[in-house]
């Protein structure tokens, strides 16, 4: 890993991009469906957008740079599948312009809740 990426690491949390930012109000402070999710968490060797640790789920928001790069996407993503995560992608198009169905995909990939005990 570039060592460069991690001195990004601040400026990547204070500069999100609006997708991000529009996305991280409804994930943060446990908000989305009682889960912790964490923005820019390191994983390895990479940054990802937005990670609940606890169900083992990433969420990544792609923009046009990511049309090209995907060989680099799926290596990312399997890299990350063999610990044990599962990865999400949407692009920034899809958080814009359908929030609801991204918020129903992300609950779909989050396992059920127990029921609070009687």
């Amino acid at each position: 890993m570039n060592p460069l990426h991690f001195q990004l690491l601040p400026h990547m949390r204070r500069s999100p991009t609006l997708p991000e930012s529009i996305l991280w109000r409804m994930l943060r402070a446990n908000r989305f469906h009682g889960r912790h999710f964490r923005r820019q968490h390191r994983i390895g060797p990479f940054i990802v957008d937005f990670c609940c640790i606890k169900e083992r789920l990433i969420i990544e928001i792609d923009g046009e740079k990511h049309a090209y790069s995907i060989t680099e996407d799926r290596e990312r993503t399997a890299f990350l599948s063999e610990k044990g995560f599962r990865v999400v992608r949407f692009w920034n198009e899809e958080v814009l312009r359908e929030m609801d169905r991204v918020l129903m995909m992300i609950k779909w990939m989050l396992p059920p809740r127990p029921a609070a005990p009687q």
